[in-house]
């Protein structure tokens, strides 16, 4: 049977492998790479690094171009009407959904042309448990080859390290205070309203959410770091009004020397 791994990598340093990972890229027969464009090469290059480090010979590479997803239009420009925000966060999940489809489509496509005792592999930055769609994309692709009457694939996950274990480590922190819990969000849903909670960590921010955060008066203390565990590698952290503007001047300047930025961070509350 075709089986597919699901491999995380980390910030795709070899560093930021686990042995398991590692032996998992050695048994893969073909790698599927997706090309979200020219902007994306960077990243695209580390995968391929690591599988030309830690690959079997022989493995083939399958590079797919990434269906874009198309971001709703809202109406509005001005003030925000009651319930707009939910109104929103349905569309981003229609718009969210559709793309996911799309990936599974094209997975399926690959894994069907694939020979029956053939792996594939899928590398995930990160661990692929936390804010990454992979697994729901392999799912719809297993749900698209049973409706084709395909026998589908086994699939296997190997976890990586988390952008929120290489934050805290970089900052010599705990994630949570003692017996405290800590919020797991988005840059998007902070901008839309600050989080009730003591802490909460927050991944896949463009910027605009640590900027609301800022403009709203939030006075709390944040714990920053981009491109985490690589040469561009960089950590900020103090009361968010003393930190704010260092922290996007970084930003933009990490996404001009490496080419591509990823970052998370931690805010607790006074």
């Amino acid at each position: 049977m075709r089986s597919l791994l699901v491999i995380g990598i980390g910030m795709g340093e070899a560093g930021h492998l686990t042995f398991r990972a590692a032996e998992a890229i050695a048994r893969a027969d073909l790698f599927l790479l997706l090309d979200k464009g020219e902007a994306a090469q960077p990243l695209v290059a580390r995968r391929a690094a690591l599988i030309a480090r830690f690959g079997k010979p022989g493995h083939r590479l399958v590079e797919l171009a990434s269906p874009r997803r198309v971001r709703p239009a809202l109406p509005g420009d001005g003030e925000k009407e009651a319930g707009e925000s939910e109104v929103g966060r349905a569309a981003y999940r229609a718009s969210v959904a559709a793309w996911h489809g799309e990936r599974a489509a094209l997975f399926a496509r690959v894994i069907r042309d694939m020979q029956p005792d053939e792996t594939a592999a899928l590398l995930v930055w990160g661990d692929p448990m936390l804010y990454d769609s992979t697994l729901r994309v392999t799912e719809a692709a297993a749900d698209v080859l049973a409706a084709q009457g395909h026998e589908g694939f086994a699939l296997e996950v190997e976890p990586g390290l988390t952008a929120l274990q290489l934050l805290c480590a970089a900052h010599r922190i705990p994630l949570n205070g003692v017996g405290a819990p800590v919020l797991l969000t988005t840059g998007r849903r902070v901008a839309e309203e600050t989080p009730d909670a003591p802490a909460f960590a927050v991944l896949l921010d463009d910027g605009t959410g640590l900027a609301a955060l800022h403009a709203r008066g939030w006075a709390g203390e944040v714990f920053w770091a981009a491109n985490l565990g690589t040469q561009d590698e960089r950590l900020l952290a103090g009361p968010l009004p003393a930190v704010a503007a260092t922290i996007r001047a970084a930003r933009a300047a990490v996404k001009v020397r490496a080419g591509w930025v990823m970052d998370v961070w931690l805010a607790r509350a006074g």
